[in-house]
C-alpha cells in the first residue's frame, strides 16, 4: 500500500476534494470536445492543413495567454480569476455547439471559437494550480500533484473513447454540449474555496518580465524546466506513429490506437503507484531520473520489433513521465515563494502544453528524411544527452529537498 497513490489530500482537505472531483469530470469533457473539433474541421474542409491551423491556433493561444495568465494570478484573487476563466471556456463550448446545430459551417468561426476556449483555459491555468500548495499541507503537495496528474491521465484514456461515441450517436453539437454543462457545473468546486489572495513577500517584482527573470537566475528551477524541454522538444513520438505504424503492423488503424494510448496507460499505472515518488524527499533528482528514462524509452521505442516490444517501451515512457512531472511539479511548487508562483507556474505549463508540438514537428522533419526509427533514437539518445548535462551542471537541482524553505535560489 506504501506504494499505491496516495489519497490522504482528497480524505484530509475536502476543499481539495471538490477541486479535484470537478476538475477531473472537466478534464474528460475537455477530451471529449478535442476529438469533436478535429472531426468537425475535417468535416467541414477535408484538409489536413486545416486540422493542422487548430494545432497552431491553440498553441499560440497556450504560449500567449499562459504568460498573461501567470502575471494576473500574482496580482488579482485567483479564486475569482478561474471563476471567470471556467464561465468563458464553458460559453465558447456553449456557441461550439451552437455553431453545429444552427449549421454554421465556417470554419474561421470554429477556429475562432476554440481559440477564445484555449486561451480563456490557458489564462486560467496558472493561478489553478496554485491551488494545491495553498490548500494541502506542505507534506501532502506531491500527493496532491500526483492526483492532478492522474486524473488528467484518466482523461487522455477515456475522453477521446467517449467522445467518439457522442460524435457517432448524436453528432459534435451533442460533445461540445457535454463539455459546456461539465465545465459549467465545475465551478462548484472552485466556488467554494477560500478566497485565494496572491501573497507576494515585501519587494516583490510583479511584472512578467520579473518573473521570468526569476526562473533563469534560479538554478533549481531553470534545470527543472531544462529537463522538461530536453523531453518534450528532443524525444516527443506522437508524429512517428503512423510511419511506424505503416512500417511494422501495416497500417492497422487498431495498432495505430493503441500506440496512442500506450503512453497514457503507462502514466495512469505509474500514477496509481506514484506513493513513494510524491514522498519523494529530493523531487529534482527523482525527475531527472524519470526525464533519463523517457528518452531510453523512445529510442527503444525506435529500436524494437514488434507489437508487444513497441507497446511495451511506449508504456515504460508514459510512465517516466509521469514520475518525472510529478516529481518537476512538487518541486517548483514548494521551492517557489507565492508572490513568484502564479508566473512560474505559467512559465512550467507553457513549456509542458507547447513545446511537445514543436518536438513533434522536430519529429516529423527528422523521419521525412532518416525516417521514423532513426527519429526515434536520435531523439531519445539526445535527450538522455541532454537531461545528463542538466544533471551534471546543476547541483542545487539535484540536492533540493522538500525540507527547503520556500526559495528556488
Amino acid at each position: 500500500m506504501s506504494s499505491a497513490l496516495d489519497l490522504r489530500p482528497l480524505r484530509e482537505s475536502a476543499d481539495f476534494r471538490r477541486l479535484w472531483l470537478t476538475g477531473s469530470a472537466s478534464a474528460v469533457s475537455s477530451q471529449i470536445a478535442v476529438v469533436a473539433v478535429l472531426f468537425q474541421v475535417w468535416e467541414l474542409t477535408g484538409s489536413s492543413a486545416w486540422v493542422g491551423a487548430v494545432g497552431l491556433a491553440t498553441g499560440l493561444a497556450t504560449g500567449v495567454f499562459g504568460l498573461v495568465g501567470g502575471t494576473l494570478a500574482d496580482h488579482v484573487e485567483r479564486r475569482g480569476l478561474v471563476l471567470v476563466t471556467r464561465l468563458g471556456t464553458a460559453a465558447a463550448a456553449a456557441l461550439l455547439a451552437a455553431t453545429v446545430a444552427l449549421g454554421i459551417g465556417s470554419v474561421a468561426v470554429l477556429l475562432a471559437l476554440v481559440t477564445v476556449q484555449t486561451g480563456c483555459t490557458a489564462l486560467g491555468s496558472a493561478a489553478r494550480r496554485t491551488f494545491v500548495p495553498r490548500l494541502l499541507v506542505r507534506e501532502r503537495v506531491g500527493a496532491g500533484v500526483a492526483l492532478d496528474h492522474v486524473a488528467f491521465q484518466v482523461a487522455m484514456l477515456t475522453g477521446p473513447a467517449l467522445g467518439g461515441i457522442l460524435l457517432a450517436g448524436w453528432g459534435a453539437q451533442a460533445a461540445f454540449a457535454v463539455d459546456a454543462v461539465i465545465t459549467a457545473a465545475a465551478l462548484y468546486g472552485v466556488a467554494r474555496l477560500p478566497r485565494m489572495a496572491p501573497d507576494p513577500a515585501d519587494g516583490t517584482p510583479r511584472s512578467t518580465l520579473a518573473g521570468l527573470r526569476f526562473v533563469v537566475r534560479s538554478p533549481v528551477l531553470r534545470g527543472a524546466l531544462l529537463s522538461d524541454l530536453a523531453q518534450t522538444l528532443l524525444a516527443m513520438p506522437i508524429a512517428l506513429f503512423p510511419a511506424v505504424n505503416a512500417a511494422r503492423f501495416g497500417g492497422d488503424p487498431r495498432t495505430l490506437g493503441f500506440l496512442l494510448s500506450a503512453i497514457a496507460v503507462g502514466g495512469t499505472v505509474a500514477g496509481l503507484l506514484s506513493g513513494p515518488v510524491a514522498r519523494a524527499v529530493r523531487p529534482g533528482r527523482t525527475s531527472l531520473v524519470a526525464a533519463a528514462v523517457w528518452g531510453a524509452a523512445l529510442a527503444g521505442f525506435g529500436l524494437v520489433d514488434g507489437l508487444v516490444a513497441t507497446l511495451a517501451c511506449l508504456a515504460a515512457a508514459g510512465a517516466a513521465d509521469t514520475v518525472s512531472v510529478i516529481g518537476r511539479g512538487t518541486l517548483i511548487q514548494l521551492a517557489t515563494p507565492d508572490g513568484y508562483r502564479g508566473r512560474v507556474t505559467a512559465v512550467e505549463y507553457v513549456v509542458g502544453a507547447g513545446a511537445p508540438g514543436v518536438g513533434n514537428a522536430r519529429a516529423g522533419f527528422v523521419a521525412g528524411f532518416a525516417g521514423p526509427e532513426v527519429a526515434a533514437v536520435t531523439g531519445g539518445v539526445a535527450c538522455v544527452a541532454a537531461v545528463g548535462l542538466v544533471a551534471l551542471g546543476c547541483r542545487p537541482l539535484r540536492d533540493w529537498t522538500t525540507g527547503t524553505s520556500d526559495t528556488a535560489g
